[in-house]
């Protein structure tokens, strides 16, 4: 599993500052995610091919389009096809703690609205 701990860290951190406390950390997608109240969030890997650390964020339909708009932000795509309401972001566009925590804002914006897995529900 490879991911950037610094960044890592620098996410935990902001959580922390914004009292976020139904936190669960998992190494998923080749990388580490972060759930919240039982659902991806966000999360962060290294790509393979180019060595680059990227933001995973979830933040949803209606922002998706918007989130897209910005620099250093991409269609999110693990399997060949399209993950609606998913967005990369590069380093440059992570690279300073106010551009990181808006991202994270806004998954955590999106988080309430958004649905639990099948599989963390047949859990409960």
């Amino acid at each position: 599993m490879a991911y950037d701990e610094f960044l890592a860290d620098r996410a935990r951190q902001i959580l922390k500052e914004k009292s976020v406390t139904a936190i669960e950390e998992k190494k998923m997608m080749g990388g580490l995610c972060f759930m919240v109240d039982g659902k991806m969030c966000f999360g962060m890997h290294i790509d393979k091919t180019s060595g680059h650390s990227f933001l995973m964020a979830r933040v949803g339909p209606d922002q998706y389009e918007h989130a897209l708009s910005k620099d250093h932000c991409s269609i999110m795509n693990f399997t060949g096809r399209e993950m609606k309401g998913y967005v990369f972001i590069t380093e440059e566009g992570i690279d300073t703690d106010k551009d990181l925590e808006s991202w994270i804002q806004m998954c955590l914006d999106f988080n309430p609205l958004a649905k639990s897995s099948k599989k963390e529900k047949s859990k409960k």
